[in-house]
C-alpha cells in the first residue's frame, strides 16, 4: 500500500497541469537539511542484477538521477544527463540512473525510444530512493562530489536550467580528488 501511494504522490509530480508558482520548475534543496556525511547506496545494476555501490564511484564526481518509464519529464531529462556524461566523463563524471517501477520490464523500450544508453541502477517501489534519498518528485537528480557527499539535489526538470547544472558540475569537478 505504501508503495501505491508512494507511485501516486510521484506520478502527480509528473503531470503537466500548472502548478501554484512557487512549486513551478525545478527547484535547488538546500542541503543544511542534508547530512555532510558519505552517501552510502547499494543497488542492483539493470540488466543482470550485478551488485553496484556509490562507494565504488569515490573519486569521481557523480550525477545520480532518479526516474520511472511512466514519467514524461524523465523521458526530456535522461538525453541530457547521457548528453553530459558524454561532454565531461573524462574529467571524472559518472552519470548513473535509478529507476524506481516496481516491473522492469519497461525499460529496455523506454531506454530504447528515449535513445538513451546509461547505466540503470534498480529501486523496484522506490524503498532506497523513499527512505535514504527521500525523493519527492520526478525526476529527481543528485550530484555526488568526489568524497561520496551529496552537494546538490534538483526536483523536477526544466532544461532552462541547464547552465546551474553546468557550472554545478564544473564547480565539483574542479575541486581536488580526495587521497587515496
Amino acid at each position: 500500500m505504501r508503495a501505491l501511494l508512494f507511485a501516486a504522490v510521484l506520478f502527480a509530480g509528473c503531470i503537466t497541469t500548472p502548478a501554484p508558482p512557487s512549486l513551478t520548475g525545478p527547484t535547488t534543496l538546500q542541503l543544511a537539511t542534508r547530512s555532510t556525511e558519505a552517501l552510502e547506496l547499494s543497488l542492483p545494476r539493470y540488466p543482470g542484477n550485478a551488485a553496484w555501490t556509490l562507494s565504488s564511484m569515490r573519486g569521481r564526481v557523480v550525477l545520480l538521477d532518479v526516474w520511472a518509464t511512466w514519467c514524461e519529464p524523465c523521458r526530456e531529462a535522461l538525453p541530457l544527463y547521457q548528453d553530459l556524461s558524454k561532454e565531461f566523463a573524462a574529467r571524472g563524471l559518472e552519470v548513473l540512473t535509478i529507476n524506481i517501477d516496481a516491473d522492469p520490464r519497461p525499460i529496455p523500450a523506454f531506454l530504447a525510444e528515449a535513445k538513451v544508453s546509461l547505466p540503470v541502477l534498480l529501486d523496484p517501489e522506490a524503498r532506497i530512493a523513499e527512505s535514504k534519498l527521500k525523493v519527492k518528485l520526478m525526476p529527481t537528480a543528485f550530484l555526488i562530489d568526489r568524497k561520496g557527499v551529496i552537494r546538490h539535489v534538483h526536483e523536477g526538470f526544466d532544461e532552462g536550467e541547464l547552465s546551474t547544472w553546468l557550472s554545478e558540475i564544473e564547480a565539483l569537478l574542479a575541486e581536488p580528488a580526495a587521497a587515496p
